[in-house]
């Protein structure tokens, strides 16, 4: 969230691993060399062949990137698992980028010819692999050729088909049962994953998952497999268990941040004066008194900054209303100008012990993390999102735990990162290395919590382009963002350069993050455009050249907005026109 200025989230590249020149003898690719006097066998929307300058030959690819796109183009070809392949491309521009969708990638500038290469090694169920070039936004025209992916081809004779996308069947409180169509060809049998972890192998088409922990989503894909090899995966199917605790929201709900600590040009708002279309009501900010100190203090406007600051008796009798109208008040933790680095275990108790005295003082609901800037980072080599060893991310993770069983089942916990700390996380990887070491810092977090968590609302605003699972740029300010953003919630996807998918999480933990007005934050959304982002994800309809993979979530929960003071600055135009549409979603 931001107060004044907006930081513009910057997609760094990573810097792959350089090595030797693959084998000539075995490439993939087609068209390689553009020798067909056309993009023919890639997707290249902007690229053309051309005859000079070439590497080798009579053609090479030339793509001039507009003001806002990259000039990509990309191949899609068969590989095994668990094989290492490397890439090579000889490339002229500045810059220019080589890369495998989803893992390693390098660049350079080069005023002539000047090759680039990498390696990558496909997970234990990889089947294709995506190779792209591109250059930068508006940096002028590239040139590739003689492009070579060296290794063996995905085909492997005698290999069973891949089985039908699998159906949820009966799902109880710790059970899920699957059911699927049979695989074409020779099969012994089917095997049943969850991430990249083995969950059942079976001979039939069906079977149940069970003991499952209550209220937890999953997401499963089936393979089939003979004594020749496995099938490549199916599209996965995600599903809840049930025993969910209700938090005492409604389906669909408003979710916005009121400006309890500072002003700023929207003015200052008593929290009585919040209108009651506002379901969840996050104040903001609770800050620390040093980025390392863990010592988080909540201190509300003063009379001199926000001339009319009610008491705090009033303002507690005013939470005590909303409250007893069913509303969630919570403390919100960062902001724009609150950096928190809980670097420390004595940092992570004072953040225990401070935040819990803010929501005691003040009788709150709950905590919202809205952690940016420079919180959260991953030392190089902490790839695993399932077990973080970064100590910023550890202690955050271990003091909202304590701070959940502190409260109880009825705690509400939400968080708001921006895209660049979750949904970037798919093209580049902070732990990975060579590339800025936020990207995707929030999986961990968000992964730890998933159980516990009560809405995740990531910022749709302040963000650069960001590579969605169509693997394809989207840039903020319309439905496309909004639906291609929010879907990566919902379906997972896998983290860049780790071999591992960050699973999504359940509908009613999902909500869309958007600025109020025009002066809220950089990338207002029109309310139409809103509703119609909405209606796709709910339920599927009207979602224009973009397939969902997470599918309609009907219990989509709703949005968040910042901020109340700047919808009422604008004569409430967020909430007339996005409460009556939630309210009649269904």
């Amino acid at each position: 969230m931001k107060r004044a200025r907006f930081l513009v989230a910057l997609l760094l590249a990573a810097a792959g691993l350089v090595v030797g020149g693959p084998a000539q003898a075995a490439n993939l690719l087609a068209n390689p060399g553009f020798e067909a006097g056309s993009t023919s066998g890639w997707t290249c929307p902007a690229g053309a062949a051309v005859k000079t300058p070439v590497h080798s030959g009579s053609y090479a690819l030339a793509v001039t990137p507009g003001a806002s796109d990259q000039g990509q183009c990309t191949q899609t070809v068969s590989v095994r698992p668990n094989t290492t392949y490397t890439v090579s491309a000889w490339v002229q521009g500045s810059p220019v980028y080589l890369g495998v969708t989803g893992g390693s990638s390098t660049w350079t500038n080069a005023s002539a010819y000047s090759q680039l290469s990498l390696s990558f090694t496909t997970t234990a169920n990889q089947t294709s692999a995506e190779l792209y070039l591109h250059g930068w936004y508006g940096a002028g025209t590239y040139y590739a050729d003689d492009v070579v992916l060296d290794g063996p081809d995905g085909d492997t004779p005698g290999a069973p088909g891949v089985p039908g996308t699998p159906t949820v069947g009966t799902v109880t409180n710790t059970s899920i049962a699957l059911n699927w169509t049979a695989a074409a060809g020779t099969v012994t049998g089917y095997r049943v994953y969850e991430d990249n972890t083995l969950r059942a192998t079976v001979t039939g088409t069906t079977t149940t998952l069970s003991g499952l922990p209550p209220c937890t989503s999953h997401s499963y894909s089936i393979t089939s497999y003979n004594d020749k090899a496995e099938s490549a995966h199916t599209p996965a199917v995600s599903a809840t268990t049930g025993g969910c605790t209700s938090t005492g929201l409604p389906k669909h709900a408003l979710i916005g941040y009121v400006h309890a600590s500072f002003a700023n040009g929207s003015g200052y708002l008593k929290l009585a004066d919040v209108p009651a279309a506002w379901d969840i009501i996050d104040l903001a900010f609770a800050e620390p008194t040093s980025v390392t100190s863990g010592d988080i203090r909540f201190n509300r406007c003063s009379v001199t900054e926000c001339p009319g600051v009610e008491s705090d008796a009033d303002f507690i009798a005013a939470i005590r209303a909303k409250q007893a109208q069913g509303k969630k008040v919570l403390i919100s933790i960062g902001g724009q100008n609150g950096e928190v680095q809980l670097t420390t275990t004595a940092a992570r108790d004072n953040f225990v012990n401070s935040v819990a005295a803010i929501i005691d003082k003040y009788g709150l609901d709950g905590l919202d993390v809205d952690f940016e800037s420079q919180s959260l980072s991953l030392n190089s080599g902490d790839t695993d999102f399932h077990n973080p060893t970064t100590p910023v991310i550890v202690n955050l993770i271990s003091a909202l735990k304590t701070l959940k069983a502190r409260y109880g089942a009825k705690f509400v916990l939400t968080m708001a990162p921006e895209t660049f700390f979750v949904q970037v996380g798919y093209q580049f990887y902070g732990g990975a290395g060579g590339g800025d070491s936020r990207t995707g810092a929030y999986l961990p977090v968000i992964y730890a919590l998933r159980d516990s968590l009560t809405v995740l609302h990531v910022q749709d605003y302040n963000s650069g382009p960001v590579m969605g699972l169509d693997n394809q740029y989207h840039t903020m300010g319309g439905a496309d963002f909004l639906i291609a953003m929010t879907d990566m919630l919902k379906s997972g996807f896998k983290v860049a350069n780790t071999g591992q998918t960050f699973p999504g999480l359940r509908e009613d933990q999902i909500a869309v993050g958007l600025p109020a007005a025009v002066s809220a934050g950089n990338g207002y959304v029109s309310p139409a455009e809103v509703q119609t982002a909405v209606t796709c994800l709910a339920h599927g309809t009207g979602c224009g050249s973009y397939t969902l993979r997470g599918g309609p979530s009907p219990a989509l929960r709703g949005l968040m907005t910042w901020s109340v003071n700047w919808d009422r600055y604008y004569g409430w135009a967020f909430q007339n026109a996005h409460r009556p549409f939630l309210d009649g979603l269904g």
